[in-house]
């Protein structure tokens, strides 16, 4: 009896479990977890999730919580401390192309319609893409991006060279380069 409670007894069940479904996404795309699956990897019983997710689309949701934080992260971290708002405009851009090809699987969970509804995101959610759209809205204005239509064709250009070069149409650091150009013709005009 006791080794099936240790099946269930976890310190931080929850924690576990997206542990759990991170580490799987690092190789699965988001649409092939299922419950059991995270529940085999944390060591858990198959009932275990449903004291946290009440569905699959429960777990998905907090996957994509988890992935968005982290890309925000590291924009954040990439922007802060550069000498000028065109040199935090560029590390932050880069962040994001940088995450979406090394962590394709999360950065697709995090832009999931049917996971993250697009204008109806979670509680969580919610302000975490708020922080990254103000990230990069304050770049942006401080290099001369001021208008809603430049933050929006901006986050366009960085989420399209991420997607493109994540989905192998070209590399990592042609997409950087691509950038990197765009924001120095940017700077001349």
């Amino acid at each position: 009896m006791s080794s099936c409670k240790q099946a269930y007894h976890h310190g931080d069940l929850a924690h576990a479990l997206e542990d759990a479904a991170m580490h799987l996404l690092e190789r699965m795309p988001a649409a092939d977890i299922s419950l059991r699956e995270v529940a085999r990897a944390a060591n858990v019983s198959h009932n275990a999730p449903y004291h946290h997710f009440s569905d699959r689309l429960g777990l998905l949701k907090a996957i994509a919580e988890r992935s968005m934080a982290d890309l925000l992260g590291q924009v954040e971290k990439a922007a802060s401390g550069q000498p000028n708002p065109r040199a935090a405009l560029a590390a932050g851009g880069e962040a994001y192309i940088r995450f979406a090809v090394e962590h394709p699987h999360a950065f697709d969970a995090v832009y999931d319609p049917t996971v993250c509804v697009p204008g109806s995101p979670t509680a969580t959610m919610g302000p975490l893409i708020d922080a990254l759209e103000e990230a990069l809205a304050t770049a942006a204005a401080a290099s001369g991006l001021d208008q809603p239509t430049d933050v929006t064709a901006l986050w366009g250009l960085i989420h399209g060279l991420g997607t493109l070069a994540a989905a192998g149409h070209f590399g990592l650091d042609e997409a950087l380069a691509a950038f990197s150009a765009l924001l120095d013709r940017l700077d001349a005009a």
